[in-house]
């Protein structure tokens, strides 16, 4: 496990034990509390029912209440990735008391490795799928990075976007990716989209045809989840960005 030597003990002590348990209690006391509400389900049931693994590919942002919602469901194991850094760390041990297997990498140089990690993880059993934030774990926010269409290729998974959206909700306007979570009782809307298929060969200009597909179904599916719910965002779920930042991002991957 990483050290992070650059960090205070005060502060890693809060991070690694402090923020972990108090993260944990807060979500599942809320989750006992949502009104959730399941839009397109049967683009997960069938996904799981196939032989080949299921890949859930989400913005960065929605990763609480998804990750609240998922982890109740009995549909086999849930393998996802956590950054190395102190702050991935703290959220990897919430997912882990969840009962979702963690891999520590990101969008950076141990990005490859990670994702060759969570392929090996997902071949070994048959219950296995994957849950990929695509535009993390640095942003930009709302830009689909490469990771997730290597996993499809090496391991014939199906991609299948999936969102949530809730009108009652704090917004984290100081965070890359406009973290969401539900307030108390909140009535919210799990959305998953119809299932992306990704063939084994590709090239360049088809590998970025499907990037782009992916997407443009996690916009979609998310204006549709917002308005199910009658959610009204400040800020747009995509980060307005210069096309030269895009590019460095997507090499990350």
């Amino acid at each position: 496990m990483p050290t992070f030597p650059h960090a205070s003990p005060a502060k890693r002590f809060l991070m690694l034990h402090v923020v972990p348990a108090l993260v944990l209690c807060l979500i599942r006391l809320l989750k006992s509390t949502w009104r959730i509400q399941e839009t397109g389900r049967d683009y997960l049931d069938r996904s799981i029912s196939k032989p080949n693994p299921a890949i859930m590919a989400f913005f960065h942002g929605r990763t609480f209440p998804l990750m609240g919602h998922m982890t109740g469901k009995s549909n086999g194991k849930w393998v996802s990735m956590c950054s190395k850094s102190l702050d991935g760390e703290a959220m990897a041990r919430v997912e882990e008391k969840l009962g979702i297997e963690v891999v520590r990498g990101s969008s950076g140089r141990d990005g490859l490795e990670a994702i060759q990690e969570m392929i090996r993880r997902i071949r070994s059993s048959s219950e296995h799928g994957a849950c990929l934030a695509v535009d993390g774990s640095r942003g930009p926010r709302g830009h689909v990075q490469g990771g997730i269409i290597r996993m499809a290729r090496w391991t014939g998974g199906s991609i299948v976007p999936i969102t949530a959206a809730a009108k009652s909700a704090w917004i984290f306007q100081r965070a890359w990716d406009r973290t969401l979570l539900p307030r108390p009782f909140a009535k919210v809307v799990i959305a998953y989209g119809e299932p992306i298929e990704v063939p084994k060969k590709l090239d360049a200009a088809r590998t970025e045809a499907i990037r782009s597909l992916i997407e443009k179904r996690l916009l979609h599916l998310q204006r549709e989840a917002d308005l199910l719910a009658g959610a009204t965002n400040s800020e747009p779920m995509q980060a307005a960005i210069p096309s030269v930042e895009i590019e460095k991002a997507y090499s990350r991957t």
